[in-house]
C-alpha cells in the first residue's frame, strides 16, 4: 500500500475499568510495574489516537493514580499535561510536569512516572521518520537522536511550538487532509520539535563534508541508515552508485579502513549506547552484542575495549 493510500489512524478507547485501563497504557508504552488507585474521583479514562504512521497526536485523561516504569520504542515523545500532576523520575532524576509546558520522554531509557488525576496531550513521532527530517535538515547522519530531556526551552521557542502544533492540529484533527498536506504538516511538526529541544545526534566525519566525496559519504549515511539490518558491502556500493572495488578504495582513502571495518564500528557504537541506556536488570552484554550481530562475545568485547577503552561490562553497570 503506497502512502497515498494509506488511510490515517484514527483510535480512542475510554471506559472506568481500571484493570483494562492499566494493561492498555502497559501495552502501549512499553511499560512493567504499573501500580493505578482510584483518588477520591470517580474512575475513569479515555484515550485517543490521530494521525498516520510518521506523527500521531494523541490526548490522554486518567482520573486516578497511576505509576510505573515505561521505555517507548522506535518513536520520540514530547507530552504536556493540562490538568492534574506528574513527574517523570530517570534514576533519581526527577522532573516535575508544569500545566502546558511541553517536555520529551527521556529517549532510548527506561524512566519511572507518576500521575494522578491528570489530563494530557502526546506527540509520537515515528523514530525513523524524525531522524531523517534532522537529518536533512542539519546535515547530520540519519541515527538516533539523543533529548536532553532537562533541558528548559526559552521562551520564544516554546511560543514557535504552541503555535506550530495548533496549526498542525487543525488540520490533523480535520480528517480531510490531503496525503500532501499531512506529509507537510508533519514535517512541520518534526522541524518545529528539533528547532525547540536541545539534542545531539550522530555526526559526519569532516573530510565527507567535502562535494567530491559525495558517494562516499552517501554510502556512510546508508550504513548508519540500516546498520540494524545485514546489509553488505556489495549493496552500500550500489546505493551509492559505486563499484565494489571504487567503495573500497574511496573508504581507504578517505578514512583509512575497509567499508566492513567502518560498519562494525557503527554497531559497536550502536551498542555502547544501548549499553549506557539499559542497566544489569533490563539486559545483558551477550544480548547487546547479538542484538548488533556480534555472534562471537570475546571478540566483541575485545573490539569494544580497544575502540572504547573499557569492558562493555563496565559501560553496562556504570
Amino acid at each position: 500500500m503506497s502512502r497515498e493510500t494509506q488511510p490515517p489512524i484514527r483510535s480512542e478507547i475510554a471506559g472506568r475499568d481500571m484493570d483494562q485501563a492499566r494493561a492498555m497504557y502497559e501495552d502501549g508504552y512499553n511499560g512493567k510495574g504499573f501500580d493505578t488507585e482510584r483518588t477520591e474521583t470517580d474512575f475513569a479514562y479515555r484515550y485517543t489516537i490521530t494521525g498516520d504512521d510518521e506523527m500521531t497526536l494523541r490526548s490522554s485523561m486518567f482520573l486516578g493514580s497511576i505509576k510505573g516504569a515505561i521505555q517507548p520504542e522506535n518513536e520520540y515523545v514530547v507530552s504536556w499535561i493540562t490538568g492534574g500532576s506528574g513527574v517523570y523520575d530517570l534514576n533519581g532524576d526527577e522532573l516535575p510536569l508544569q500545566i502546558g509546558r511541553p517536555a520529551m520522554f527521556p529517549t532510548g531509557k527506561e524512566f519511572e512516572f507518576e500521575f494522578e488525576d491528570y489530563r494530557q496531550n502526546l506527540v509520537h513521532f515515528n523514530a525513523g521518520f524524525l531522524e531523517r527530517v534532522a537529518a536533512e535538515e542539519e546535515g547530520t547522519l540519519p541515527g538516533s537522536l539523543e533529548f536532553d530531556h532537562t533541558a528548559v526551552p526559552d521562551a520564544d521557542a516554546l511560543r514557535d511550538w504552541k503555535n506550530t502544533i495548533t496549526t498542525v492540529a487543525k488540520t490533523v484533527l480535520g480528517g480531510e487532509a490531503t496525503p500532501l498536506l499531512r506529509s507537510e504538516v508533519n514535517r512541520l511538526a518534526a522541524v518545529t520539535l528539533l528547532n525547540t529541544f536541545k539534542h545531539r545526534g550522530p555526526q559526519l566525519p569532516e573530510q565527507l563534508l567535502a562535494p567530491r566525496n559525495a558517494r562516499l559519504r552517501a554510502a556512510v549515511e546508508f550504513m548508519h541508515a540500516n546498520a540494524h539490518l545485514p546489509i553488505t558491502p556489495t549493496e552500500i556500493a550500489e546505493h551509492a552508485g559505486l563499484g565494489l572495488r571504487g567503495l573500497q578504495v574511496a573508504f581507504s582513502r578517505q578514512l583509512g579502513v575497509t567499508p566492513t571495518d567502518y560498519l562494525r564500528g557503527i554497531r559497536l557504537d550502536r551498542a555502547r549506547a544501548d549499553l549506557l541506556n539499559l542497566g544489569p536488570r533490563e539486559t545483558t552484554v551477550a544480548a547487546i552484542a547479538t542484538r548488533w550481530g556480534f555472534a562471537h562475545l570475546g571478540r566483541f568485547s575485545a573490539s569494544y575495549g580497544e575502540r572504547f577503552g573499557e569492558k562493555p561490562s563496565a559501560t553496562l553497570h556504570r
